[in-house]
Formats: structure tokens, sequence, C-alpha cells
């Protein structure tokens, strides 16, 4: 049974945050070239949709974080990421580890967070920058959906944050595993996946209530 009292939130309660997860030079290489994490069809397409967000969300003062995943060179801080499917990846040294900054139109005024982890919680400051901006709604767009799109929704909702994931602008490794981690996080929150054009307009109806 759906709980009646999700479905009256709003896309966006309270004040808002556009996350940018991982959304990397690497994303934007050759893709004729080895790739050490596989990606869904179509998978940088989403990512360059993302790009419509992040001006949207600069146009209605709503904040962006981008979520930059880095390791050492030495590998000391992979833990046990390199048990399953993925290879080495995202390491300092390699120019294709920085943030995609032409394609997302990043600037020096916007917030960045590294990670060593799959979530943008796990071991950052991320939720000391969200406290200081008095965040609500976190709105997820980046990479992948099944890793770490999901492990931050998840960690945002046992964190009582509002989370809405743009599911436009959401890639996964697999299509199937991309629309299983949409239904999983739908499951948490009622109405958390969203249309890119819908967030947009939600973006646009905060800026002129403030």
């Amino acid at each position: 049974m759906v709980n009646a009292a999700a479905n009256k939130r709003e896309l966006i309660e309270g004040r808002a945050a556009l996350i940018v997860i991982d959304i990397q030079a690497s994303t934007f290489r050759d893709f004729s070239e080895v790739r050490s994490i596989d990606n869904m069809p179509g998978y940088a397409d989403r990512m360059l949709a993302a790009r419509t967000a992040i001006d949207a969300a600069r146009a209605s003062d709503i904040p962006v974080i981008f979520i930059q995943e880095v390791h050492r060179p030495d590998l000391v801080d992979f833990g046990r990421e390199l048990d399953g499917q993925e290879d080495v990846h995202c390491l300092e040294d390699n120019p294709n580890t920085a943030l995609a900054v032409e394609q997302m139109g990043v600037l020096p005024t916007d917030y960045v967070v590294p990670k060593r982890r799959y979530s943008a919680f796990f071991g950052t400051d991320f939720e000391i920058l969200l406290k200081g901006l008095k965040v609500d709604t976190l709105l997820l767009v980046g990479g992948l959906t099944d890793v770490c799109v999901h492990y931050t929704f998840v960690d945002g909702h046992q964190h009582d944050y509002f989370c809405r994931v743009i599911e436009d602008c959401v890639g996964g490794s697999s299509e199937t595993a991309h629309e299983a981690s949409l239904v999983a996080m739908e499951y948490l929150q009622t109405g958390a996946r969203r249309g890119l054009d819908e967030t947009v307009a939600a973006m646009k109806a905060v800026a002129k209530s403030v």
C-alpha cells in the first residue's frame, strides 16, 4: 500500500541542492577504449543532459555540488572496491579523473566534494556542507545509477533528506541495473524518480516564490 502522506510531498521540499555525482573527464573519453567500469548504452548523452539541470539550478539560485571520485595512485584507499566488477579507476594522477569542467560548466564558485567510496556521505564533509547550506532536498544526477547515485541516495534517505533522482540525467552500468536501482530508490521515497523537465519547472517555481 502506498503511503498517502508521501504522495503529498513536493518535488522540492524546503531548500534544494543539485548533486552532480562523478561526471568526470573519463565520462567523455573515446568510448572505443577499454573502460574500467561498464556503462549502459547512451551513458555519455545522459551525463550531457545533466548540464540542463545545472544551468537551471544556477538560474534558480540552487547550489550546485560536484562529487568527484578520486583515489591515491598507490591504491591504498580502494578497500574492497576492486573485489567486484570494477578495475582501477579515478587515480589522482590521471587527467581523466578531473571533473568534466567544460561539458558541465563547472565554476570556481561551485562546491566540490572529493570521495574515496561510493557514497558522497562516507568519509567526506558532504553533510557538513549540506547543513551549512540548510539543504532539505537532494536532486541527484550523474553516475552510476546502481552504484554511487544509489548509495548516495540511500545515505541521504537515512539522514532524513528528501531525495529525488532525475532519471533522464543518470546512467547505470547496464540498462537492467539502472532500472532496478531506480525502482529501489522509488521504494524508499515515493516520487523519488523525476523527469528533467518537471524538475526544471520545479526549480523555476521555487525561484519565483522566494
